[in-house]
């Protein structure tokens, strides 16, 4: 399977958009984190394949992430920039702010094992893997434990400065499950490694970005647009390191596709600013373009 194939739902659903026929699903705020590391002389990201039994974006490679549990809101020890500072940067609000933040660690835990903690705000965890750590991993993902509560049980403190917001995107109107969602990268951190542990998964891999391009691009590997413009956007950089500083002053308002019907009929589908992915469903008898 490869590239993003058009679910049959899309161009009715779209042409009841546009008649104002269908009201759009409010996005359900998410975060994703593109996991780092130094493989030769170029850096190489983790990445998934969700399971073809999954509702959202079945068979397609994607980075560790989810969506925001209400609990990521409570108050845990913090260390790295300001809560007002990821405020600011977020373009939201101080409790939004801390709820992506945690959830971008939280879900990478779950579905990674690689815990962007440690217990101060100069240390990190060095191995997350013997059976206590899989005991509150799995009690994290069934929600039976909150991530304050880990975090405290463990004394350990949410090391936010790991992290860089790297880009944001909202699911189009059109679809029936949308979510908000802040992308950022992370360095592993040393002495941890991933483990093929997401229930949503059913492969893992560290690949180069620009691998990761060139199969999507043969049409090889699935993947949704806001993956594909990520991977494409760390290709300049030839180190972990390098990457984290570019993504400095980085723009993070969100992006989000638009749909039009032209007279003929066919549903023009564009993501501003990323012209690649623009494509056409023809009118009814017609073909996708």
């Amino acid at each position: 399977m490869g590239k993003m194939s058009v679910p049959a739902a899309w161009p009715e659903r779209i042409r009841a958009l546009t008649r104002g026929e269908l009201q759009p699903v409010v996005p359900r705020r998410a975060a994703t984190v593109l996991l780092l590391k130094d493989d030769g002389h170029l850096p190489v990201v983790h990445m998934l394949r969700r399971r073809a039994s999954m509702a959202f974006a079945a068979g397609a490679y994607a980075f560790p992430g989810g969506g925001v549990d209400p609990r990521d809101e409570r108050p845990v020890r913090w260390a790295g920039p300001a809560l007002e500072e990821w405020a600011a940067a977020l373009g939201v609000g101080p409790a939004e702010a801390q709820a992506v933040v945690c959830a971008a660690v939280r879900e990478t835990f779950e579905e990674s094992g690689v815990l962007l903690a440690g217990p101060d705000a100069g240390t990190v965890v060095a191995d997350t893997t013997g059976e206590d750590w899989e005991r509150d991993r799995t009690a994290l993902v069934a929600h039976d434990l909150a991530f304050a509560d880990f975090l405290d049980r463990r004394g350990l403190v949410l090391r936010t400065d790991l992290l860089r917001a790297f880009g944001r995107w909202i699911t189009p109107e059109f679809e029936e499950r949308r979510y908000d969602t802040w992308f950022f990268l992370a360095a592993l951190p040393a002495g941890q490694r991933t483990r093929d542990v997401s229930g949503e998964a059913d492969r893992t891999a560290w690949l180069r970005p620009a691998d990761a391009v060139a199969g999507y691009d043969r049409g090889e590997l699935a993947m949704l647009p806001p993956t594909v413009s990520m991977l494409r956007d760390l290709l300049p950089y030839g180190s972990v390191a390098a990457a984290l500083d570019g993504a400095a002053g980085r723009d993070l308002a969100p992006v989000i596709a638009t749909a039009a019907v032209d007279a003929a009929g066919a549903v023009v589908l564009t993501w501003p600013g990323h012209d690649e992915f623009t494509f056409t469903l023809a009118a009814p008898g017609g073909g996708a373009q």
